[in-house]
């Protein structure tokens, strides 16, 4: 019973982990900082969105011990997103109106992390950590620039859940900093090492509340 019970409040936990991980990137990333103020607040989206998938796709690499859990993981809230944007298409809206950001690849960098050093977890955390934050924003920077024009979209499509105190405004590209690829890929190699380290020992504090 109590192998049953692990099991299923590991399974839990990944699904909430993946569900919330997918409403921090409808609400705080593609309305606001990814597609509406694109280039000013990247840095931004791109140290939420870095922390955010590190800390699931540790905690269940890391729970089922196997190399390619992380990219599952991540596959997963990308599937989910899909659907989100799926059904803003479907209200009417454009096809470029939702980006769903890339976490696929820095998901895979922490798989192979894991896998070339034979499993060993604190590697996994300092050098796939890094890894994840160093690669996603150049990932999504690559993605942006496919879009259409995110800034038209998001003057021509008004976000209608915004209140009007977080309207768009035209962004001053370039006037706090000149590379929010660096700045986002710097910012974000450093925190996703802690945040790793967290989903790490969410993993382990989840085996001993259940062996309690």
């Amino acid at each position: 019973v109590m192998v049953w019970l692990r099991r299923t409040t590991h399974y839990l936990f990944i699904v909430v982990v993946a569900v919330n991980s997918t409403l921090l990137t409808i609400n705080a990333g593609d309305y606001i900082f990814y597609t509406d103020w694109a280039w000013t607040s990247f840095v931004v989206f791109s140290i939420s969105q870095s922390t955010m998938l590190v800390v699931g796709a540790i905690y269940y690499m890391l729970f089922t011990g196997v190399p390619g859990t992380a990219t599952y993981y991540a596959t997963i809230t990308t599937i989910y997103t899909w659907v989100a944007k799926g059904a803003w298409f479907a209200l009417g809206y454009p096809y470029d109106f939702i980006v769903v950001p890339v976490w696929i690849p820095s998901a895979m960098l922490l798989d192979l992390t894991y896998w070339a050093t034979r499993r060993n977890k604190h590697a996994a955390i300092i050098i796939g950590g890094t890894l994840v934050g160093l690669s996603l924003p150049i990932f999504n920077m690559i993605n942006l620039l496919l879009v259409r024009d995110p800034l038209e979209m998001a003057f021509k499509y008004p976000r209608p859940t915004l209140p009007p105190y977080m309207t768009p405004i035209e962004p001053q590209v370039g006037k706090f900093y000149n590379s929010p690829v660096a700045l986002g890929s710097g910012a974000g190699a450093v925190l996703s090492v802690p945040i790793a380290a967290l989903g790490a020992k969410l993993n382990t504090w989840t085996y001993r509340w259940m062996a309690a």
